[in-house]
């Protein structure tokens, strides 16, 4: 695990840095539209959400260590491609394996942690742990990622491509270095694909709690849209949120781990999440038109309860996951959960644009009102699959 840990977190290092530099470096050094860029990671995240399933499905019957390791060497090719970007179908040759085999790896990544470690709940701090490796690196990749906006060279540009593409290398690498997990049999007999598909009472839960995750797009899309727009607010202010939420995460996610340890648990953690996320809403409504130091407080407040509800929403989310899903399947079960996950965040800017841009203050409360809508069933979607989950009772003797 420790391997994988300062992989994951050199790799996430590569990744702020990428997510830093990205939109500039294809606009201003590349020369596309901004058109093309957004039609092209539509696609390619609409492929990734469609592949998240049969890749986790491989990864059952391949080996997770063995698909990861692929899956990684891809992303660095496809990364260093980006240096070769000069035209729509060069773009799009790059993002779109670069970007859909992001959702397939986190579940083939998943799965081959749960494969090494036994006792789910030592899984969800096990997963909680990489969350915070990962965390980590993205902080110190933006910082480098300033530098390279600073410089706004084509020189800093390509060092910085290159170096986000070494750190795949360095992630295959690490990924190499753990043991392979024996694998569960049973997948060879029921395609996994089929199985997760077929699993009702699973896609209900999964289904459920991602909507949790437009809390992510609440910090990207709707906080700078409501204080540009509807506040008076000094826009910076958004940025200081993000820094909560981010030393939050380091701090917290392992804490956290221990609201997820069994399923029921988890479930009463995602309903807590989803009133908390509701409650930040809420707090956000208030501060329409508002200005200095007590709308700052609140906003202050919100970020507190929006950092408290995120990290709910992860623990349960693992909690869920690992503890709902087929040994054998390990894979294809969490391709489903990372495909239910992209789904969500590829429709959540344009909900945050529709509620906030639209609706202003109200539209808070529409958020908050399905976060809560979303979490009310969780409980009893639950105590469902873990009855789908236990064998059956011996007929009685005649």
């Amino acid at each position: 695990m420790r391997s994988l840990l300062w992989g994951r977190g050199v790799s996430a290092l590569g990744d702020g840095l990428w997510f830093t530099i990205w939109a500039l470096y294809l606009t201003r050094i590349a020369g596309l539209p901004p058109v093309t860029v957004g039609a092209g990671l539509a696609v390619a995240s609409a492929v990734g959400m469609v592949a998240a399933v049969p890749l986790g499905a491989f990864a059952d019957r391949a080996g997770a260590r063995a698909v990861l390791v692929v899956l990684t060497l891809v992303r660095a090719v496809a990364m260093a491609g980006y240096l070769a970007v000069g035209g729509t179908w060069s773009f799009l040759a790059v993002t779109v394996p670069f970007t859909a085999l992001a959702t397939g790896g986190t579940a083939v990544r998943t799965a081959l942690i749960t494969g090494l470690v036994a006792e789910p709940a030592q899984r969800v701090r096990a997963l909680a742990q990489q969350r915070v490796a990962q965390h980590v690196g993205y902080a110190a990749g933006a910082g480098l990622g300033a530098l390279v906006l600073t410089a706004d060279t084509r020189w800093a540009y390509t060092v910085a491509i290159a170096g986000n593409a070494v750190s795949f290398l360095v992630l295959a690498g690490a990924t190499l270095l753990v043991p392979a997990p024996t694998r569960t049999p049973g997948t060879a007999e029921r395609p996994a694909t089929r199985v997760v598909l077929g699993d009702r009472p699973y896609l209900c839960v999964t289904a459920a709690t991602a909507v949790l995750s437009l809390c992510w797009a609440m910090l990207s899309t709707g906080l700078p849209l409501w204080l540009s727009g509807r506040t008076h607010l000094p826009l910076g202010l958004g940025g200081v949120v993000v820094v909560i939420s981010s030393v939050g995460i380091a701090v917290f996610q392992v804490p956290f781990a221990r609201f997820a340890r069994t399923a029921g648990q988890a479930a009463r953690t995602a309903v807590v999440s989803g009133g908390v996320l509701a409650a930040s809403c809420v707090l956000l409504a208030t501060t329409s038109g508002g200005s200095g130091t007590a709308a700052v407080a609140v906003v202050g407040l919100a970020a507190l309860l929006h950092v408290a509800g995120e990290l709910g929403y992860v623990a349960a989310n693992w909690g869920l996951s690992v503890r709902l899903m087929r040994e054998d399947a390990k894979g294809a079960y969490q391709g489903a959960t990372e495909a239910a996950t992209a789904t969500v965040q590829m429709v959540g800017p344009g909900v945050f644009t529709l509620a906030i841009g639209g609706l202003g203050g109200a539209g808070w409360l529409v958020v908050a009102v399905v976060f809560l809508a979303a979490v009310a069933p969780v409980p009893a979607l639950t105590r469902w699959a873990i009855r789908t989950r236990q064998p059956a009772e011996p007929a009685p003797a005649r």
